[in-house]
């Protein structure tokens, strides 16, 4: 019922930026967080950046001052705004969204989703 659509993906020079995006759809209720986690070749996946429904962001120390974590109410969408990248930035993005939506039964149902992933990838 739901899902999420990524984009934005692709190689890039060293110093260079890329923007991914994030569209939610489906019978949601209500949307109480969205992010972006990378997961590099060997290395467990981490929390690049997020935002709340209220506008909160937290970032991982490695992108702060480089990437920036935006979205848009209206289309459920989510952006990942990154700049100066670097090697070390390479990795399958995926998006994430905490989203409630409404049973049948009217009881509310909280659950992660996650996108299909797309790959970052920065050249030196």
């Amino acid at each position: 019922q739901v899902q999420l659509v990524e984009s934005g993906g692709g190689l890039v020079q060293a110093g260079g930026s890329l923007r991914l995006s994030c569209a939610a759809s489906g019978s949601i209720l209500r949307i109480n967080a969205m992010g972006w986690y990378r997961q590099a070749p060997g290395k467990q996946r981490e929390l690049v950046a997020a935002i709340t429904t209220g506008g909160a962001t937290n970032y991982t120390d490695s992108v702060k001052g480089r990437f920036t974590i935006f979205k848009v109410n209206a289309a459920n969408t989510v952006y990942l705004q990154m700049n100066s990248l670097k090697p070390e930035d390479t990795a399958v993005h995926y998006c994430n969204a905490d989203i409630s939506t409404r049973q049948p039964s009217g009881a509310v149902f909280r659950k992660d989703y996650w996108g299909q992933g797309t790959q970052v990838t920065v050249s030196s």
